[in-house]
C-alpha cells in the first residue's frame, strides 16, 4: 500500500499552485482510489488528511471540496500563524463557560476514590442506574413536564441516541420526514441504516403540518424527526399553537416522533412536542452543549410501552452511556453545576449574539438572541461552495448550507455560523473578515 501521507503531498502541491482551485469538488473517493490504483480505504485517508491540513472541506450528500492552500510549503510543515492570522473555527460549535474546569473538577474528585471509581468503572445499562434518572428528570423537566424517570434511557451523546430511536422505529427502507434543513448528522444516520429522508416545508412558525401530512400520503412515514427548539441549523422555535397542530396531526396518522432538544437549555424552559402526544414522542437530549463534549451522555425519554425496544437497540448498537460519565452527570446536576453553566452559557450566548448583529449589520442572517448558531444567507452572487473557500483562504471555517439541504439539488446559498467555540476577540474578528468577503464580488471561476 503507498504511503498515504505521500499522495496527500501531491494533492496539497496541486492546491499550492493552482492546479486545484479553491470550490473545485474533489472526486468520490472510491473513484480516486480506482484512478490512483489504491484500495479504499487509502482514499479515505488521504482524504482525512488532506481536511486535517485544511486543504479540503467536506459538503454531506455532496463530496469534497478545495478551500486553499494556507502559507507553507505546498500545506505541510506551516509556519505558526500569529494572532491577527490565527485560524479561526465557526463549523465547531461547543459552548464553552468562562471557569467551566474550575466548576467541574470539584464534583469529580469524590469519584477518583477507589471504593467509588471500582462502582463507577462497572458497565452501565440502556436503562442507567436510579439516581441518573431522577437526575436526568430533574434536569429535563419544564413548567407543563417532567419526564418520568421509568421511561429515561442514556446513550454515550445524543447522536447516538437518535441513532438508537431511528434503529428502533424504522426498517431498512423506511421514510423519515425531516424539515428541509436537517442536522447533517441525521443525514449520515440514516444513509448507515437504509433510511430515506423526505424534506418537509416549513414556515416562519415552524414544520407545517400540510406539509407531513401530504407526504404521508405519497407514501406512509415511519417517524418524524424534528428540532422545534432553535432549530440547527436556522435558530427557529416552532411557535405553540404550530406544536398543538403537529400534536394533533401525528396521533391522527399515529406518527412516532423524535424530539430533538439538544439546543433547548438556552431558552426559558418551553414545554416540548412531548407534553401535547407523549405515546408518540422519543425526547433526545444531552449533556454535549450544557457541559462539555469530552465527558458527556445522551437522554432518552420514550413513550411507556417502547422502553424495552429502545433499550434493546441502545445495546445492539453500542450505544450505551459509560457508568462513569453517568455518575460524573448524576453529580454535576445534583450539585447544581449543570444550572450554573447554563446559566453562564445563556449569558455567553447573548454576547455572541451582539457580536453578530454589529459584524453582520445590513446582511440576511437568520438568529436568535439566545443561539450559539446563525444561518448567512449570502448576498448574490456568492455561492456556498465558493464562500465556503473564500472564508478558508482567510483561515476561517464555515459550514456550507448544502450540508444541512436534505433534497438533493436543494443547494441554499448560505452558510452556518458556529458561534460558540471561538473566543470572542477571534469571532469579532472573524465575523468582520467575513462580512468584507462577502462585500466583494467573485468573478466567474470564483473568489
Amino acid at each position: 500500500m503507498r504511503d498515504y501521507r505521500r499522495i496527500a503531498d501531491l494533492l496539497a502541491d496541486d492546491i499550492a499552485t493552482g492546479r486545484l482551485r479553491p470550490g473545485q469538488r474533489l472526486p468520490p473517493q472510491r473513484a480516486f482510489a480506482r484512478r490512483r490504483g489504491i484500495a479504499p480505504s487509502t482514499a479515505g485517508r488521504v482524504y482525512a488528511e488532506l481536511v486535517r491540513r485544511g486543504l479540503v472541506v467536506g459538503e454531506v450528500g455532496r463530496g469534497t471540496f478545495v478551500r486553499a492552500a494556507p502559507a507553507g510549503p505546498a500545506g505541510r510543515a506551516l509556519a505558526e500563524p500569529g494572532p491577527a492570522d490565527a485560524p479561526v473555527n465557526l463549523e465547531l460549535n461547543y459552548p464553552r463557560a468562562p471557569g467551566q474546569a474550575e466548576l467541574l473538577a470539584p464534583v469529580l474528585a469524590p469519584l477518583l476514590r477507589p471504593d467509588v471509581l471500582a462502582e463507577a468503572l462497572l458497565p452501565a445499562a440502556a436503562t442507567g442506574t436510579e439516581s441518573a434518572r431522577e437526575a436526568a428528570a430533574a434536569l429535563l423537566a419544564t413548567p407543563a413536564w417532567r419526564p418520568d424517570p421509568a421511561r429515561l434511557l442514556f446513550t454515550g451523546n445524543a447522536r447516538q441516541a437518535i441513532a438508537a430511536v431511528l434503529a428502533s422505529l424504522v426498517r431498512p427502507g423506511g421514510r423519515v420526514g425531516v424539515e428541509q434543513l436537517t442536522y447533517p448528522l441525521v443525514k449520515e444516520i440514516a444513509a448507515r441504516l437504509g433510511i430515506t429522508l423526505v424534506p418537509l416545508a416549513g414556515d416562519a412558525a415552524g414544520l407545517l403540518p400540510e406539509a407531513v401530512a401530504a407526504a404521508h400520503r405519497t407514501a406512509p412515514l415511519s417517524a418524524l424527526y424534528v428540532q422545534p427548539t432553535l432549530h440547527n441549523p436556522t435558530s427557529l422555535t416552532t411557535s405553540g399553537p404550530r406544536l398543538l397542530q403537529l400534536a394533533q396531526l401525528v396521533h391522527d396518522l399515529n406518527l412516532p416522533v423524535v424530539e430533538d432538544r439538544i439546543w433547548s437549555f438556552l431558552q426559558t424552559p418551553g414545554d416540548p412536542l412531548a407534553v401535547h402526544a407523549p405515546a408518540l414522542t422519543h425526547v433526545v437530549d444531552g449533556l454535549s452543549k450544557r457541559v462539555a463534549p469530552g465527558l458527556t451522555v445522551g437522554f432518552l425519554v420514550v413513550p411507556p410501552h417502547r422502553v424495552g425496544a429502545v433499550a434493546d437497540a441502545v445495546r445492539s448498537g453500542g450505544w450505551s452511556a459509560g457508568r462513569f460519565a453517568l455518575e460524573a452527570a448524576v453529580r454535576w446536576a445534583g450539585e447544581g453545576t449543570v444550572a450554573r453553566l447554563t446559566q453562564a452559557k445563556r449569558a455567553d450566548a447573548t454576547r455572541r449574539q451582539r457580536i453578530l448583529a454589529e459584524e453582520l449589520t445590513g446582511f440576511a442572517v437568520r438568529s436568535d438572541p439566545r443561539a450559539y448558531f446563525a444561518w448567512w444567507e449570502l448576498p448574490a452572487p456568492w455561492r456556498a461552495d465558493t464562500f465556503t473557500a473564500a472564508a478558508a483562504a482567510h483561515g476561517i471555517a464555515v459550514t456550507p448550507g448544502p450540508a444541512f439541504a436534505v433534497a438533493p439539488g436543494h443547494t441554499p446559498d448560505a452558510v452556518r455560523l458556529g458561534l460558540a467555540s471561538a473566543p470572542e476577540r477571534d469571532l469579532r474578528r472573524a465575523l468582520r473578515t467575513l462580512a468584507h468577503v462577502a462585500a466583494r464580488r467573485a468573478d466567474r471561476t470564483g473568489p
